[in-house]
């Protein structure tokens, strides 16, 4: 299967460039929901499994490599990292979840601050869960799709180090993955294909979330 990236204008992609090259900057780190900004600046957030590869995804997206802090380590996020962009959005990198070996009770406490802070911010406007493409969705993302599901919380899954896999591998896996989707009732059905390395499926990605201001 040849790489197709979703589908938006040329128009829409200038646009989406334009507001991404406006800049972005670090705001502050939430450890708790008591310290959550006040503000009606919309909110994107992105979600996915440790070591997914979302602060991978946010420095590819933002164009500045340092920006958000990239571990081979599992887990190095442990709060919830907010992001201005051009001073009308956040971004929001959500602490990995599903990682096992971290102490069962950080790992509680990691959970209970990512699930209320979900469920319960208004100005949230997408969640993008990121997935693994060599491995696709596992029990763990099932269980937070149907948690945003219960949350009336709309998400998208965007695939990640798609240049790790070959063109078959993608096709079986963007497969499952949209059969997966359409049993779910807050998944927005676009399924979106990345590589933060080869810089695949940025700029469609960049224009979804300018959709979202």
């Amino acid at each position: 299967m040849k790489f197709e990236p979703a589908v938006f204008s040329e128009a829409e992609i200038r646009a989406a460039n334009a507001l991404f090259k406006q800049g972005t900057r670090f705001v502050l780190g939430v450890a708790g929901l008591e310290q959550l900004p006040l503000s009606e600046w919309p909110e994107v957030a992105f979600a996915g499994r440790s070591n997914v590869g979302k602060s991978s995804i946010i420095n590819a997206i933002t164009g500045q490599k340092g920006l958000a802090k990239t571990s081979n380590t599992p887990g190095r996020t442990q709060q919830l990292n907010y992001f201005s962009l051009a001073d009308i959005l956040y971004l929001v990198d959500l602490p990995g979840y599903g990682y096992a070996q971290a102490p069962e009770a950080l790992v509680k406490k990691w959970q209970r601050l990512i699930f209320t802070y979900l469920q319960g911010r208004v100005n949230l406007k997408r969640v993008f869960l990121l997935i693994d493409s060599r491995h696709g969705i596992k029990k763990v993302d099932s269980e937070i799709m149907d948690m945003l599901d219960k949350a009336a919380v709309t998400y998208q899954i965007v695939l990640t180090k798609i240049d790790k896999i070959s063109s078959k591998e993608l096709q079986d896996t963007l497969l499952k993955t949209e059969k997966e989707v359409a049993n779910h009732a807050a998944a927005f059905t676009r399924v979106l294909c990345t590589s933060s390395e080869k810089n695949l499926g940025i700029a469609e990605l960049q224009a979804e979330i300018a959709s979202l201001v």
